[in-house]
């Protein structure tokens, strides 16, 4: 691999605007949520016992801790975060300078403050997986802020860097595999993407049309899919560079077509930010349209060019080969399709997974190895006794640091082989346990099992003033109306939304914030009615809140083409299932009941803070976001950024171009005046010339 200056500078670059989306979408979340009206207010996370500071931080590690002696409750210091963090992010997206080390330690410390009193609606595995590669981020991240220019505190990027793919190794591997290993027959049998795109979360309007496309095609991306998860992360670290970078693309690739047909918000944004661990300058330079020229070569080197250019090509035939032998497929010329289907069992699946997992981690312990190797190299070339030393002790640094975060990580990794599990060092496992709070590594498996197969699941919750007239309540992005659209949120998330498709998965008792929400909406209270609709004019009892509320469970399906080939004016189509929630009101001993039971019945309101200067400015940024919907204000954050990076690089291009035409015209100066001082002497020899000869002439004629 060559340099990675290019690649670390956009994945610092893509990691602030990722951060940036993370905190915005919550922010606008919180009160709804996490507020003292909220479904699950965050105070109940924090007990304050009068302990020291350092106990409590050890207990739950979260700078909410302080809020009091800012004059702060709960809501209000996670409204303080998150703001601070969105500025944070949003000056390091502006602003190089900004993408340090600290700050970025700074962010991840913020983000980790949220995720300890997030409670159910923060335990997303993409907020686990912001938290790890943010911690990495710290390690990646250059010591801006004290301006250090030295280049020998970069001789060590490429160990930090590596961690990156080892990651994103982790992540993709791990989510091919427990598609296999969850015994689900949707993916055993190759129909999951049947039923994905209607029975996701949160579709958009080309999951629809996704929808439509013919059931080989569905099995074949599905087989497609195995493909880019399980055998391509093993060419992350392949030797020949050229491999790195298909894999790139195709990993991008995957990303791109789940963001076409799924709203997951910054999750594959964040995915193909990981994927730029595999590319180097070399290559982002031929992205960028600076070709390099080719050099002669000596007929050793183009020998082993075409060595290598073999070795490829052979790995891309026996992955090909493996995927046609072992998902039997064959083109019917006929019906111009292509029939596939799984010719290995579970129990043959297991043998192999055991085989690849071990020698998967020494593959990794070689690659890194590697690394370290090289940069000890590079470390050994600088020149200057204390230079060297000082690269020498960064390189040691980091190099341990790298070899301890990738032992930790193998905890989780090997999650997916018990038997692999049961190998690691019992050492290693304790130092996971005592780093396992902050996040710092996770397990990954993603779609593990295929819902919805026999229709999509959804709770419609439905309010009423007598008992008689029942008027639903339509959320703003989950399925609900069978007229309305899929929306495009990403990459903001709507985690009572996401929360909804969860709850309709099981019974309501599964889901005690549900009863929460209950409660809310027969209160009214506007934080939460702002979570269902931001809109007051689409909230059905906007006057008055319901006398009773009930929640009833139905199952959709996406409407399909009409026979002349036309598109349906509506995008579903349901049918009622059965009764998720009764009917309960205010006071009812049910629901009293079952707040009781669930710790989430009021006790009195908290103190209202003193109206000094940091509680105001808050409420004052409360009030002015409240009727803006989040996908606007994270778009307008993005944009915004764009357009100030954007002028910044003209602004810089054009001065660079205006200092070089001042070269040149200094040059084109120089020039002119030599030329003119070359003319001179020419002529004031040619003078000296004529004086002679007339000197000679009047000699001779003498």
């Amino acid at each position: 691999m060559g340099d990675i200056k290019l690649p670390k500078h956009m994945f610092l670059w893509s990691m602030s605007v990722i951060y940036m989306f993370a905190f915005a979408s919550l922010y606008v979340q919180i009160p709804g949520l996490y507020g003292n009206d909220g479904i699950l207010p965050a105070r109940r996370m924090l007990r304050y016992t009068g302990k020291p500071l350092l106990e409590q931080l050890q207990d739950s590690p979260t700078l909410l801790w302080l809020g009091p002696q800012l004059g702060l409750d709960t809501q209000q210091g996670m409204e303080l975060i998150c703001l601070l963090g969105t500025l944070m992010a949003f000056g390091a997206m502006v602003w190089e300078p900004l993408r340090d080390a600290l700050i970025f330690l700074f962010l991840w410390v913020l983000y980790l403050s949220l995720y300890q009193v997030g409670q159910v609606f923060l335990y997303f595995q993409w907020d686990s997986l912001l938290l790890e590669t943010g911690f990495l981020t710290v390690l990646v991240a250059p010591f801006n802020l004290f301006k250090w220019k030295s280049t020998v505190s970069k001789r060590h990027d490429g160990i930090t860097f590596w961690l990156i793919r080892w990651l994103f190794f982790r992540l993709m591997f791990a989510s091919g595999v427990v598609k296999l290993t969850s015994r689900c027959p949707a993916w055993w049998g190759l129909t999951a993407l049947t039923y994905h795109y209607e029975t996701q979360c949160i579709p958009t309007p080309v999951s629809w049309f996704a929808h439509q496309l013919p059931v080989w095609f569905q099995k074949l991306s599905v087989v497609g899919t195995y493909a880019i998860e399980i055998a391509v992360p093993f060419m992350f670290f392949a030797p020949i560079r050229s491999m790195r970078i298909v894999s790139f693309y195709l990993q991008a690739l995957l990303q791109v077509l789940i963001i076409l047909t799924g709203n997951y918000n910054f999750f594959n944004l964040l995915t193909i930010v990981l994927s730029l661990s595999l590319l180097d300058d070399e290559h982002m330079y031929f992205f960028l349209g600076h070709r390099k020229q080719n050099k002669s070569q000596s007929w050793t080197q183009t020998l082993i060019k075409w060595g290598t250019a073999l070795a490829e090509l052979a790995s891309y035939c026996l992955i090909v080969y493996w995927t046609v032998v072992y998902f039997e497929l064959e083109i019917n010329w006929e019906k111009k399709s292509i029939s596939s289907k799984t010719a290995f069992t579970y129990h043959e699946f297991n043998q192999w997974l055991k085989t690849v997992t071990i020698p998967s981690i020494w593959i990794g312990v070689l690659s890194l190895t590697w690394e370290i190797i090289t940069a000890m190299f590079k470390c050994a070339s600088v020149r200057g006794f204390f230079w060297k030393l000082w690269a020498t002790i960064q390189w040691a640094i980091f190099a341990t640091a790298a070899a301890c975060m990738f032992a930790v990580s193998l905890v989780p990794y090997t999650y997916i082989e018990n038997d692999s599990n049961s190998k690691i060092w019992p050492g290693v496992k304790t130092m996971y346990d005592s780093v396992d709070r902050f996040q710092l590594v996770n397990s990954y498996g993603l779609f593990r099992r295929m819902t919805g197969v026999g229709g999509r699941p959804e709770v419609v919750v439905e309010g009423s003033y007598d008992k008689e007239t029942w008027t639903e309540i339509e959320f703003m992005y989950k399925p609900g109306n069978v007229s309305a659209a899929p929306p495009v949120v990403a990459p903001h998330q709507p985690r009572l939304d996401w929360q909804m498709w969860f709850a309709a998965l099981g019974p309501h008792a599964q889901s005690p914030w549900f009863t929460g929400l209950v409660q809310r909406l027969l209160q009214g209270k506007k934080d939460v009615i702002d979570l269902v609709q931001v809109d007051e004019s689409q909230y059905p009892f906007k006057s008055h809140p319901p006398t009773f509320i009930r929640a009833r469970l139905y199952k959709y399906w996406f409407t399909k083409v009409n026979e002349d080939g036309s598109v349906p004016q509506k995008w579903w189509r349901r049918q009622f299932s059965e009764e998720f929630y009764p009917t309960v009101f205010l006071g009812d001993p049910s629901l009293v009941s079952l707040l009781n039971h669930f710790g989430l019945k009021d006790k009195g309101q908290p103190k209202r803070n003193a109206d000094t200067f940091l509680p105001v400015t808050l409420r004052a940024v409360r009030e002015y976001a409240r009727p803006l919907p989040a996908p606007l204000i994270l778009w307008s954050l993005f944009f915004t950024g764009a357009a100030i990076c954007l002028l910044k690089v003209l602004f810089s291009g054009s001065r660079s171009s205006s200092s070089k035409n001042k070269e040149k015209e200094a040059v084109a100066a120089v020039e002119k005046n030599d030329q003119a001082v070359k003319k001179e002497e020419k002529e004031k020899t040619k003078r000296t010339e004529n004086s002679a000869d007339s000197d000679k002439y009047a000699k001779k004629r003498k």
